[in-house]
This record gives structure tokens, C-alpha cells and sequence, in this order.
């Protein structure tokens, strides 16, 4: 494969991730929250500026979202231990419920749609799959 090619198809791989990221995002309504629990659930817990920085908000805006997470019992905040003044908000148990949740409407949507797809295969599903988590973890494959 030439560079050409695979800068042709590294774009085309972008955008229809994207793609498929704003298909399920319109079909579920998913809230800004859901965007919180799916970064913490990746980065694990984190103060608000740095969920900010993560979720390219403001911090007020941020300090906004996680009160209404903690509301509704899907994040807690306690004291941060490196640094007295801030916080650190995490997953509850109920925040990864939901997330579980979310993840599984978006699969069915997914899942709906490659029915339709007869000229498709579990095998090229599998390839899809690997190559998005080539792509977003650059330590593997690395001696």
C-alpha cells in the first residue's frame, strides 16, 4: 500500500467514524453527560479542569455538567488527595450502568444496520474493530 493510499483511507476512516459517532449520537439524543461518563470511564477519575480539557468545555461549563451527574448518583466528587483545593470526580456504580446502557441502544443501532448488510461479515466487523483500537492505542505494536 502507497502512503497515498493509506492517507486516503486514514481520512476516510476518520470520517466515517465520525460519521457513525453523529448517527448514534441523533438517534439516542445522548446528553453532554454521557460524554462526561464515557471519558471518565476511559481516563478514569479526574478533577473538573482536567475533564474540561478532556471534553473541550469550559470549566464552568464542566462544573455545570458534574453537578447534574452527582445529582443523579452517576459521579461522585471527593477531596483530591495531590491538592487540598480541588476535586476529583469518578464513576459510581450507577454511572457505569448507565454507560452500559447507552453503549448497548448504540450497539443495537450498529447491530441493526449490519443486518442489512448481507455482503458484510463477522470477520470484517472483527477487522473494523481492531483497526479503531490500532489506532487508538499507540502502544501496542510497538517492540
Amino acid at each position: 500500500m502507497t502512503s497515498c493510499d493509506t492517507d486516503d483511507l486514514s481520512s476516510d476512516l476518520t470520517v466515517y467514524a465520525a460519521r457513525l459517532v453523529r448517527l448514534v449520537r441523533r438517534e439516542h439524543a445522548p446528553s453532554a453527560g454521557t460524554r462526561v461518563l464515557s471519558i471518565l470511564d476511559e481516563l478514569g477519575p479526574l478533577g473538573i479542569t482536567a475533564l474540561a480539557q478532556a471534553d473541550r468545555c469550559s470549566q464552568p461549563t464542566m462544573t455545570g455538567q458534574v453537578r447534574q451527574l452527582v445529582e443523579v448518583g452517576w459521579v461522585t466528587k471527593t477531596a483530591n488527595p495531590a491538592d487540598a483545593r480541588g476535586t476529583l470526580v469518578a464513576l459510581t456504580d450507577a454511572g457505569r450502568a448507565e454507560l452500559r446502557r447507552i453503549r448497548r441502544l448504540s450497539a443495537a443501532l450498529v447491530s441493526e444496520r449490519l443486518a442489512r448488510r448481507t455482503d458484510l461479515s463477522t470477520d470484517d466487523l472483527a477487522t473494523a474493530v481492531a483497526v479503531l483500537q490500532a489506532v487508538l492505542d499507540p502502544t501496542e505494536g510497538h517492540s
